[in-house]
């Protein structure tokens, strides 16, 4: 039986053409309208805003005259969408995603500080008592768990809180900082989940009551409303913001009978996204997101023809190596425990659903052991830190990979190298 090719997205000059004029009207509008909110903010020299709190860490630094001070650190997310950062008393505790009304003085904040994420002066005005519902879901898992580690790291992977430093510290040296900061990769699992979760009752109702309905319209329109909750309810991560639109964008153009699986797709998602919302150029984990979607891609296009099961043996192994020199010029952590990182990734599929079924029956505690030896294994790391062009010959070989496999032979060989590299500094 012949099957129908799948064809490209645009095939012709005039179609990119449109697109393009298409993006840059939306890249105007978004930005004007951030603009036209910078400059309310920035009209007079103090405002009052509504806001969550996102991140609380004490800090402590010694003065010019030699005095030791402390103090807390807030991140705080405006209901306007601006992030900022300011210091508070650190008698004030418990503040982690609690609701405040503040004023901050940012007259002297410029746009692009204020696209990347500000620092001002602040002043609490109140403390809305009212928990949310994120604070509520954080203690009905705290309630699940004796050890406040294995507590911290759930409500990490379920509720896009921030780690401690240490811990995050501890999770870089053993390769696994992408597991326990929820992404794309959590999203695609949940997704996995809900469609299994939805496909056996609704063939059942289907097949009696309305086998008129196309069952992929209807499961995707299901899922995608309830991811969407929870990418709202999380307050939309970047690199969870960019799962969700190449999700959508995915399914519409599967269903027109394009091909999904091009780097035409994924830049084409990339400036849709950018045009959409500015604020993600200055992101890093918006940019590092791409990056890895851009490696499964590389990796399926020149393996296509391959056995599947050894395309599921191999990608891990492709991405960890393509994604390791990311790694060392962001946060330079290795040890012995790293390449690990591969066997993780994979056993993270299982783990991952059945840890949210636990936490959803009161059950969550049942890991929790192996999760204490992961958390206090010695990992004897080492900085190993990578001047920022080698990341940039990285980058060069990745592009030139898109159209050359000899391009793409170097670029194995060049990821290998640092790898053999960042082996021999730690043995």
């Amino acid at each position: 039986m012949q099957t129908l090719e799948r064809v490209a997205l645009f095939s012709t000059k005039k179609d990119y053409l449109l697109f393009f004029a298409l993006l840059l009207a939306l890249f105007t509008l978004a930005l004007s309208y951030e603009y036209y909110k910078y400059r309310q903010l920035t009209k007079f020299d103090s405002q009052l805003a509504d806001v969550t709190v996102m991140k609380a860490y004490n800090k402590t630094k010694v003065t010019k005259k030699g005095k030791t001070r402390s103090y807390k650190v807030l991140k705080l997310k405006s209901d306007e969408g601006f992030l900022f950062y300011t210091i508070a008393s650190k008698k004030l505790q418990n503040l982690q995603d609690k609701r405040l009304h503040v004023e901050l003085w940012a007259g002297d904040v410029t746009f692009e500080e204020y696209l990347k994420g500000f620092f001002a002066f602040s002043k609490i005005l109140k403390i809305y008592k009212e928990p949310t519902l994120k604070q509520k879901t954080a203690s009905f898992i705290d309630t699940q768990h004796n050890n406040s580690e294995i507590a911290k790291l759930y409500k990490a992977l379920f509720l896009a809180l921030p780690l401690p430093t240490s811990m995050q510290t501890h999770f870089s040296n053993l390769g696994i900082s992408h597991l326990v900061a929820i992404s794309g990769f959590h999203l695609g699992v949940l997704a996995g989940i809900l469609f299994f979760l939805f496909k056996y009752p609704y063939q059942f109702l289907q097949n009696r009551y309305f086998p008129y309905r196309s069952y992929k319209r209807d499961s995707f329109g299901f899922i995608s409303i309830i991811l969407l909750s929870y990418l709202l309810f999380l307050d939309s991560p970047p690199s969870l913001l960019r799962a969700y639109a190449m999700l959508i964008i995915g399914f519409i153009l599967y269903h027109r009978g394009v091909k999904i699986i091009s780097m035409q797709t994924l830049l084409l998602t990339m400036l849709l996204l950018l045009a959409l919302f500015p604020k993600l150029l200055l992101s890093i984990g918006f940019w590092l997101s791409i990056s890895g979607v851009f490696y499964i891609f590389l990796f399926l296009i020149y393996c296509k023809s391959c056995n599947k099961l050894l395309e599921f043996v191999l990608l891990p192994f492709w991405v960890y190596l393509m994604m390791l020199p990311f790694s060392m010029a962001i946060f330079g952590n290795f040890s012995l425990y790293h390449p690990l990182s591969i066997l993780l990734t994979t056993l993270f599929t299982l783990f991952y659903p059945l840890a949210i079924a636990l936490h959803v029956i009161g059950l969550g505690d049942l890991l929790d052991t192996p999760l204490h030896y992961l958390l206090h294994v010695n990992t004897h790391a080492s900085q190993i830190p990578l001047a920022k062009i080698y990341l940039i010959i990285e980058i060069f070989l990745s592009l030139a990979a898109i159209f050359s496999k000899k391009a793409l032979y170097l670029l194995l060989g060049y990821t290998l190298l640092l790898f053999i590299y960042c082996i021999y500094n730690v043995a």
